[in-house]
């Protein structure tokens, strides 16, 4: 044996570097879970974000009523075309493509129905082979209303 030099211990060579392979390993999987959680809460996000956009269009398209017949008396009705038409400015002023419009009818009464469609660009699960983006959707029904409510 040479002087200075001191030589590991017959058990401890096997066990090189295998601290390393475990930390790479779990910090693949730590990283995976915070993604998740990440990514997860955005799209939570995304989808309050579609209802909200869908309960204020709906609410847009509400307002569109036949006033002449409204003002003459008459029953409160939704002029489509317009209603249509609000909800499109308004969701393309508030920044969202898709949307469908209908108008269903309940106990009697014409009712606007939105759905708007958003998409969650995923930030941290496109490493991990998920898709990089998720679309999501919401949906609000709201009444024509011309007194109090």
């Amino acid at each position: 044996m040479t002087a200075g030099r001191v030589r590991p211990a017959p058990a401890a060579l096997g066990d090189e570097g295998r601290v390393s392979v475990f930390l790479a390993v779990a910090m693949v999987g730590i990283l995976a879970v915070i993604g998740m959680a990440f990514d997860g809460a955005g799209q939570l996000r995304t989808l309050q974000r579609a209802d909200n956009l869908a309960a204020e269009a709906a609410r847009t398209g509400g307002q569109a009523i036949d006033r002449a017949t409204a003002i003459e008396g008459g029953p409160t009705r939704i002029n489509r075309p317009q209603a249509r038409r609000a909800v499109a400015d308004y969701l393309v002023a508030a920044g969202a493509a898709g949307h469908t419009v209908s108008f269903p009818v309940v106990d009697g009464e014409t009712r606007v129905r939105v759905r708007v469609t958003v998409t969650h660009h995923r930030s941290m699960l496109g490493l991990f082979g998920f898709d990089e983006t998720v679309t999501v959707s919401g949906e609000a029904t709201a009444r024509p209303l011309t007194g109090a409510p």
